[in-house]
């Protein structure tokens, strides 16, 4: 079963400078079965993290298809969705999609641990006993045990970044969608994240990831996507994708970043 399905969604933003629409996704159709781990990249500006955005309602689609799996959520047309799907219904199925974003906007006045636990508790309605012990150990498997008490500021970024991962899994969802998690890291507090997002791709976790680490998308990516300007050019295999592009633009893409 296809945990994401996207079918010919499309996007414009108005702005004042621009007499017409600025058009950042262009009929973007692409399926995520269960397990699978799939790598976006591309150029800034491509529309990778608008794409990200749109899946899980933070970003409204013009037009176009969105199912999660397997249920259509959003058939839209002229940015308004035809789906007759309450709220709650909705609310329910975008539950099973957690985010990690470029910044970890973690609450500056909560601990790690509380940080953690917050959503568990008052949107999952978790018994907060439950949700502390399964925080404990979301936090020792992304390597911070040692950190349940102290504050998102005594952290590095790279810290940061994994409490957030560690947030996002409490909630217990279905698909994991991260938007460029190391690009506002340090280069040496990379590796700390990515090892941890290679961990989940190893228990099976079904992710979408936007990404400029070129490694990371090589070793644990089952496919690659190259988005150009709002549109997918190219998606395959990582070996054919760096190996042997077809499109003209992904190999002048990789070999500028490569």
């Amino acid at each position: 079963m296809p945990m994401i399905k996207t079918v010919d969604v499309c996007k414009s933003f108005h702005t004042k400078m621009a007499h017409h629409p600025l058009q950042v996704l262009k009929n973007v159709s692409l399926t995520v079965e269960q397990a699978e781990v799939v790598c976006i990249i591309g150029p800034s500006g491509a529309g990778k993290s608008t794409y990200l955005r749109a899946l899980n309602r933070l970003e409204p689609i013009d037009s176009g298809k969105i199912f999660i799996e397997d249920k259509l959520l959003f058939d839209c047309a002229n940015g308004v969705n035809t789906v007759k799907i309450s709220a709650y219904e909705m609310n329910i199925s975008l539950l099973e999609v957690g985010m990690v974003f470029q910044t970890f906007n973690l609450f500056p006045h909560r601990t790690v641990l509380e940080n953690v636990t917050l959503a568990p508790v008052h949107v999952r309605k978790m018994n907060e006993e439950a949700a502390r012990a399964k925080a404990k150990e979301l936090l020792d498997r992304v390597g911070l045990a040692d950190k349940i008490d102290a504050w998102p500021s005594q952290l590095s970024g790279g810290q940061q970044q994994r409490v957030a991962i560690a947030r996002a899994l409490a909630m217990e969802p279905k698909i994991m969608l991260f938007d460029e998690p190391t690009s506002a890291l340090d280069p040496e507090l990379v590796g700390e994240v990515l090892s941890v997002m290679k961990s989940l791709a190893r228990a099976g976790m079904t992710m979408l990831v936007v990404t400029h680490e070129m490694g990371f998308a090589r070793e644990a990516a089952s496919t690659v996507v190259f988005m150009y300007e709002g549109s997918i050019l190219e998606s395959g295999p990582p070996e054919k994708i760096f190996s042997a592009p077809e499109n003209p633009r992904t190999r002048q893409f990789l070999q500028s970043v490569l």
